[in-house]
């Protein structure tokens, strides 16, 4: 068995164990980074998706929302990569905490705000007597609501 340790020592030794005895040990290591990114699918889906607390009394009802819920997440990776969209996906900052990349909540409400923009568009007309303060109250209050409380 072989120790690995950082260069600066700063992480203490941990364990990565195979039952495939004839499996290399650089093989086992590459195999726990690979599986972050579909770790790190995962949480997000909880998070912002409530994936896995699904309240439905069948198990026919959870077998059909966990994978509707993990289409919808890939759905919203898909489309903050358009262009278009990603002008609107805008990292929502506070005061004491700047962001410089989007997260999965600013990509969900950039979403949400380009098909409630486009919902409302198509219904409604502009009309010409709407001041540019009443458009940036308007645009305010649907960036928002783009938002979860």
């Amino acid at each position: 068995m072989r120790r690995w340790r950082t260069p600066d020592r700063l992480l203490k030794p941990q364990a990565f164990l195979c039952t495939d005895l004839e499996t290399e040990s650089l093989a086992i290591v590459r195999w726990f980074v690979r599986r972050w990114s579909t770790e790190g699918t995962f949480a997000e889906a909880r998070r912002h998706l409530g994936m896995e607390t699904q309240r439905q009394w069948s198990d026919k009802a959870i077998a059909r929302t966990t994978p509707a819920l993990l289409g919808l997440f890939s759905l919203v990776s898909l489309w903050t990569d358009d262009p278009a969209l990603r002008r609107l996906a805008r990292p929502r900052c506070a005061a004491w905490y700047d962001k410089r990349t989007i997260t999965v909540s600013d990509a969900l409400a950039a979403v949400r705000r380009s098909l409630w923009v486009a919902a409302v568009s198509n219904v409604s007309r502009r009309p010409a007597n709407m001041t540019k303060s009443q458009i940036d109250v308007l645009n305010r209050l649907t960036a928002t609501l783009c938002y979860p409380a």
